[in-house]
């Protein structure tokens, strides 16, 4: 942590600041967390040790809570795991995430000291809790999860107060940090990173949160390497400059943003982009054609008619009714695509589930089509090296690699790699994945060039012999990353 220090940000209290210049891409530092737990709603399919997905997994024999991937994920556990499957059994069940996490962290503590690594820089105690800032229906969530604590806590371990335990669970509300699976598409559980914790907010931040998942394949447990997060740097850094994350999705309006921050953590927001309202105007505003644009009243009647039907596209897509998806957001965006200008927020969103839908039903081109104008609107909005653009752009390039359109497809994929290469870095997995289609896409495009009719005539023979399966279910793969930040429901 030499990189870094702690110190008093105006109007933010305690944060950190760099201690040397940062180029983009460039780990900060990591941390490990003190401790994460599994989602309850995904208690059965993530690995509790290394929190990857599998088809098949083991339960404990003991707590039948647990679920590891195979003997070494159990037996590299236990550690953690001993005096919480002895708790579970005496309860008689699992309790909720957050009682389990709070459970854990104080063994932990009770174990090591408030100190569990030389480079923590902060204790939980230092931490805000918020409490006192509580809307009465989120306090009386919290006494009922300190109640049901009471009754989890085995009268072995030792007893705390209950102030203190309210203040644990002050500080995983509001800074607990979504851990996301291997590929680090969809957050399944949540942990505690204290020096993460010390990291401020800004809407247009110079950092970026990922985390990584180590290596935990080896037979011995010796050469384990520690789940942890890393602080990465997006674009240039200097000495002394206070480094800061987005709490929040910037494609929100600056109002909503201050919205969520005021009722999720507490504070008002007073960063350049809320104050000037930066890009508000374009992400609610009309078309300009020729130098001419709709009038006020169109605009708002076309934005209307947008959230009116993207509730409609909510519910149908719950409903899994992928057709009837489609013909809500093909009216909608028939509609309003002459009115609302390609950042209008509520069009981008028509676009984007219009893309991921018509992927799902495999209809390719189409897909393609509105998966390109999300991206092109993306990139008028996000900061050039948004973890979420690049996202998007990844799935733009195979949505169109899928349906044959080689050029964009690997022009596509070759941005969603230089974006992540900064945000994600060039050993995580999906880094690693889109390194594979970079190179296959280029292979594929030097062989498109040199003949067209030969590569498509070899595209549709390698179809016939491997035809493209169904792909899983629509679900938005930038919400994980949009959503760093864990908050309890």
């Amino acid at each position: 942590m030499e990189s870094v220090t702690i110190f008093d940000s105006p109007g933010k209290g305690r944060g950190l600041k760099a201690t040397k210049e940062f180029g983009a891409g460039e780990v900060i530092f990591s941390e490990a967390s003190i401790s994460a737990v599994v989602f309850d709603s995904l208690a059965e399919r993530i690995c509790h040790n290394c929190f990857r997905r599998q088809d098949k997994l083991q339960r404990c024999g003991q707590c039948k809570f647990a679920h590891y991937c195979d003997r070494t994920c159990q037996r590299a556990a236990w550690p953690e795991h001993k005096v919480e499957c002895g708790a579970i059994k005496a309860y008689g069940k699992a309790p909720n995430e957050n009682i389990r996490l709070v459970a854990r962290v104080l063994w932990r503590l009770d174990k090591e000291g408030s100190l569990v690594s030389d480079m923590q820089l902060t204790t939980l105690d230092e931490l805000e809790d918020h409490i006192n800032d509580m809307q009465e229906d989120d306090l009386k969530e919290l006494k009922v999860d300190v109640h049901n604590f009471l009754d989890y806590w085995p009268r072995t371990s030792k007893q705390h107060l209950i102030d203190d335990i309210s203040h644990i669970f002050g500080v995983i509300n509001c800074n607990g940090f979504s851990v996301s699976d291997q590929r680090g598409l969809q957050a399944v559980g949540v942990g505690l990173f204290p020096n993460l914790c010390l990291v401020n907010h800004d809407c247009w931040p110079n950092c970026t949160v990922i985390l990584n998942h180590g290596n935990q394949s080896a037979v011995s447990t010796v050469f384990h390497s520690q789940q942890r997060i890393e602080l990465r740097s997006l674009g240039k850094i200097a000495e002394g400059e206070e480094l800061t994350v987005s709490y929040v999705d910037y494609l929100n309006l600056s109002e909503e943003r201050q919205r969520l921050l005021k009722t999720q953590y507490y504070f008002d927001c007073a960063c350049e982009n809320c104050k000037n309202k930066t890009h508000d105007d374009v992400k609610m505003g009309g078309k300009e054609v020729d130098g001419v644009k709709p009038s006020d009243e169109q605009v708002k009647e076309a934005t209307d008619y947008c959230f009116q039907m993207m509730d409609k596209m909510d519910k149908a897509r719950l409903n899994g009714d992928y057709h009837e998806v489609v013909k809500i957001c093909r009216d909608c965006i028939e509609k309003t695509e002459p009115v609302l200008a390609d950042t209008h927020i509520y069009l981008l969103r028509m676009w984007s589930t219009m893309s991921e839908v018509q992927s799902y039903l495999q209809n390719f081109e189409e897909a393609a089509e509105y998966a390109r104008k999300m991206v092109d609107g993306y990139t008028k909005l996000y900061h050039p090296h948004n973890a979420a653009l690049g996202m998007a752009a990844m799935r733009t390039g195979v949505t169109h690699w899928q349906a044959g359109l080689i050029e964009v497809g690997h022009g596509m994929i070759c941005k969603a790699y230089a974006i992540l290469m900064v945000t994600h870095g060039p050993t995580h997995p999906i880094t690693k994945d889109l390194e594979a289609m970079r190179l296959q896409t280029e292979m594929e495009l030097r062989m498109f060039k040199q003949n067209e009719y030969v590569y498509y005539s070899m595209r549709e023979a390698a179809l016939k012999n491997k035809p493209m399966t169904m792909l899983h279910e629509p679900r938005s793969v930038e919400e994980g990353i949009k959503n760093l930040f864990h908050r309890k429901k």
